[in-house]
């Protein structure tokens, strides 16, 4: 792949990361996500809004969309890695919203599913196991990079690939700053349903 064919898929990765799921789900239904709860634009906060299924059907739509364009450079990992780092950047801070945008969960889940579907799924279940323990899917989304981390480093990964899954995994840990802060004090909300 010459690498303005490369610069292309990154960009188009990007704007697959900036589609805007949750807001229009919930907009479907007459809510404005951003200013619901935390109003992070994102599958736990549709879950508190519209009940478990909406949250689902938001973390399948935000993980879709990391992993289509990952999926379609699988020929060439290097650059499939850069595509998965682009959807989640471009989740986090969209350019069609002034950079404001989601934590990134799904999104870096799915982007990384097609590059390690056994190690992905391992991961997707244990999200929701510790989700269902504590009642807060922002423990299980901040514990869960750690794990993938120790899972790759397991399972022999190439380190390059690992570097690649420690700077997605700390941006996603970087927007949760305020969940960290919520938790601290006791005041982060649970996540409502018994699916997410």
């Amino acid at each position: 792949m010459n690498s303005f064919v490369a610069v292309i898929a990154i960009i188009i990765a990007y704007f697959c990361g900036t589609l805007p799921i949750a807001i229009l789900i919930a907009k479907s239904k007459g809510i404005d996500i951003t200013t619901f709860g935390s109003g992070n634009p994102g599958a736990s906060n549709v879950a508190r809004a519209l009940g478990a299924k909406y949250g689902v059907l938001v973390f399948v739509g935000d993980a879709l969309k990391g992993a289509l364009p990952v999926f379609a450079l699988l020929s060439n990992r290097p650059i499939a890695y850069a595509c998965a780092a682009a959807t989640v950047l471009g989740h986090v801070f969209p350019i069609t919203r002034k950079f404001r945008g989601g934590k990134g969960v799904a999104t870096g889940a799915g982007s990384l599913l097609p590059l390690h579907p056994v190690l992905l799924i391992g991961a997707a279940l244990t999200w929701l196991l510790v989700t269902k323990v504590t009642k807060k899917a922002s423990i299980a989304s901040i514990a869960i990079v750690p794990v993938l981390v120790v899972a790759f480093i397991m399972s022999g990964t190439q380190w390059w690939e690992i570097f690649s899954l420690v700077g997605i995994g700390a941006l996603v840990e970087v927007r949760h700053a305020s969940n960290i802060k919520r938790l601290l004090t006791g005041t982060e909300p649970p996540v409502t349903g018994s699916t997410v």
